[in-house]
């Protein structure tokens, strides 16, 4: 496809190449305006980012493919121009990671359509990815690190040690081989296809209500006698013997949990949003304010039966410190409703800004894995310095340099009326950021905790 076919397909979604945006909804967009710097920097136009997919992150390894955006953000004399951070994105990805994860993704994004007050997504993915980790379903996961084969045993205070305790030949018990190891015991694969549509219309004065459907199917794996390598605990020699136990698996056969078989799940999202950002990518000023929900229910044609809340708020403040230096904050707290919720949904807090990991991994809680600590409810909080060092341009590149030392904290409790402030677990670190024609962030984020020091790289700010 051409690169004026792909604009022509854009005006017709965005509107005229020049729109006249309703009074009403003009006053509106006011309070979304981007800084004067920042709008001295937006290109005017259809451009492309495409670059190579690369990235990190302790539990799917490195990875890497093709990440691609088509932008089109018109003119600067259409009256859109300084308050929308495009008039359309459409975004194809794929990647690959060493942990044999597969994903490809497409969405597309169009705010503002025609000059109204109307927002319009539309999300595909299909993913495979065989390195998710379950370390149980309770605040008991809030303790230390335990094998699989001995939960009651002293734990351990790192993650290394657990890591290097658990690829130990142990003997079997009932139902494994006669020699095990536990590499694999606190892994599974989740394999999924979904459709995502939302929409969402600004009332006003920063208020934005939002209601979408999805539609997923799930399937999951577990490595029970799959043939892995463990150490020999007298030679400490590394030998090929069966995996034992699955501990997704034991929770699942003793009733503990639900979801492991998959199947088919049929979601109707509702949202409402105060949003008062300048720029969506990459903040200056305003705050994002959200109350979001996800039902789940045979009556919608789902096979699970279920009630998601989340609330969220961000708020981001430029201080005269710098060409550009932001404190941006965050703290979101979620709880789960329904008996025979699926464990897959403890995973992960749904947002129309993007779903959150919990609690653990490169959104929430950066010293520790992706999905460490899961219960029912949860909070946490996230709070960054954002200091842009350089401004850079290489040919019709604009590249902004930063930093972002931060600090994250969290917790998780089985009843949400019994979320407070013990059995805090707390990160803390500093990361490097690129902003790439500013709408394209790119990060590495080093992240230290009690229990673990890890390192993650990708795309997008974390918040």
């Amino acid at each position: 496809m051409s690169k004026n076919t792909i604009a022509v397909l854009l005006v017709l979604l965005t509107g005229t190449v020049c729109a006249q945006v309703p009074e009403d909804t003009l006053t509106f967009m006011q309070a979304r305006r981007m800084s004067d710097a920042d709008l001295l920097k937006k290109r005017e136009g259809t451009f492309f980012t495409g670059i190579p997919d690369l990235s990190s992150d302790p539990v799917t390894g490195f990875g890497f493919g093709v990440r691609g955006n088509v932008f089109w953000n018109g003119k600067r004399d259409d009256t859109r121009f300084a308050y929308a951070p495009y008039m359309a994105r459409l975004r194809a990805n794929a990647a690959w990671y060493t942990s044999n994860a597969r994903e490809i993704t497409l969405s597309l994004d169009v705010p503002y359509y025609k000059g109204t007050r109307w927002r319009f997504k539309v999300d595909l993915k299909a993913q495979q990815n065989p390195a998710n980790l379950y370390f149980g379903l309770t605040e008991s996961t809030l303790g230390p690190l335990r094998l699989p084969s001995d939960p009651t045993g002293p734990g351990f205070a790192t993650y290394a040690a657990y890591d290097a305790a658990r690829s130990v030949v142990r003997p079997g018990g009932p139902g494994e081989a006669e020699f095990v190891t536990d590499v694999l015991s606190n892994r599974f694969r989740e394999t999924e296809y979904m459709l995502n549509l939302k929409a969402d219309y600004a009332l006003g004065g920063g208020w934005r209500v939002m209601g979408g459907y999805e539609i997923q199917h799930l399937s999951y794996a577990t490595f029970e006698g799959v043939s892995t390598e463990g150490r020999d605990p007298v030679t400490g020699e590394v030998v090929s013997v069966p995996n034992g136990q699955s501990l997704l698996r034991r929770d699942f056969d003793q009733g503990l949990i639900s979801g492991v078989d998959g199947g088919w799940v049929s979601i109707i999202q509702t949202a409402l949003m105060h949003d008062t950002r300048d720029f969506e990518p990459d903040p200056t000023k305003g705050h994002y304010l959200e109350v979001a929900n996800e039902y789940s229910s045979p009556a919608i044609g789902s096979q699970f039966n279920f009630n998601k809340l989340f609330l969220q708020a961000r708020a981001y403040r430029k201080v005269p410190i710098g060409p550009r230096t932001v404190i941006a904050a965050r703290i979101g707290a979620g709880t789960i409703l329904g008996d025979q919720a699926p464990f897959f949904e403890f995973q992960d807090q749904w947002s129309p800004d993007g779903s959150i990991n919990a609690l653990g991994g490169k959104a929430s809680l950066r010293g520790n894995r992706a999905n460490r600590f899961l219960a029912r409810s949860l909070w946490f909080a996230n709070f960054e310095l954002r200091a842009r060092l350089a401004d850079l341009t290489l040919g019709k590149q604009r590249f902004g340099i930063g930093v972002a030392p931060f600090v994250d904290a969290g917790t998780v409790r089985d009843h949400w009326q019994d979320l407070d402030l013990a059995h805090l677990r707390t990160a803390y670190g500093a990361g490097l950021r690129i902003a790439w024609n500013q709408s394209t962030i790119v990060f590495l984020d080093y992240g230290v905790s009690s229990e673990d020091k890890l390192v993650f790289f990708g795309i997008g700010q974390v918040f």
